[in-house]
């Protein structure tokens, strides 16, 4: 088995492949709306945890406009510096980026002053993940310290099919996925 930092590293440039190789135009289409088991499991009224996608992550503005426009308040991570906790705060308007705010990591979080919320469902980004809903993350280790303070929540990956691996090195603090969504396939026990 591979070490993790060389098994991120491929399969970010797999990932990258990928991605590059869809029409801009297309790669939103393919996440537009979650399942129909996805969206019952965040029933109205219900928190959902996203995270404003990344370098090639699979995107989750289509799924973040969709649970809004269905009654469920939509919360994003939020870090306060490099080494905070995670917290997830209020995106009240997932339809545009006003108030939201580039985050220590560089991606857009919402402001200091937005509510903070606690999921329901999260759904996790990802590197690599199996098919029973081990998680390779980007190395930071902040959702599996999240998820473990919060064992309540349930974790959903959203990944492309070309990061699904066999296997993957494991570690005790590594939370698991209840599932993951690709554009292709549900993975997982939903």
């Amino acid at each position: 088995m591979t070490d993790k930092k060389s098994l991120r590293a491929r399969l970010r440039r797999l990932r990258r492949e990928h991605v590059n190789a869809l029409p801009a135009s297309m790669s939103a289409l393919l996440f537009l709306r979650p399942p129909g088991a996805v969206a019952a499991l965040a029933g109205e009224g219900s928190v959902v945890g996203l995270y404003h996608a990344i370098s090639g992550e699979a995107p989750t503005r289509s799924y973040a406009k969709w649970f809004a426009e269905n009654g469920r308040r939509i919360a994003l991570p939020w870090f306060a510096a490099v080494g905070a906790p995670m917290q997830f705060r209020a995106w009240n308007d997932p339809f545009a980026d006003e108030g939201l705010e580039t985050g220590p990591y560089g991606a857009l979080q919402p402001s200091a002053d937005a509510e903070e919320l606690f999921p329901d469902v999260a759904f996790v980004p990802l590197v690599g993940f199996t098919e029973d809903g081990l998680r390779l993350g980007q190395g930071g280790g902040h959702y599996d310290r999240w998820l473990g303070a919060n064992p309540g929540v349930m974790a959903l990956g959203l990944a492309w099919d070309c990061q699904k691996v066999d296997s993957l090195p494991t570690e005790p603090h590594d939370m698991p996925l209840r599932a993951v969504i690709t554009p292709t396939r549900l993975y997982g026990d939903i």
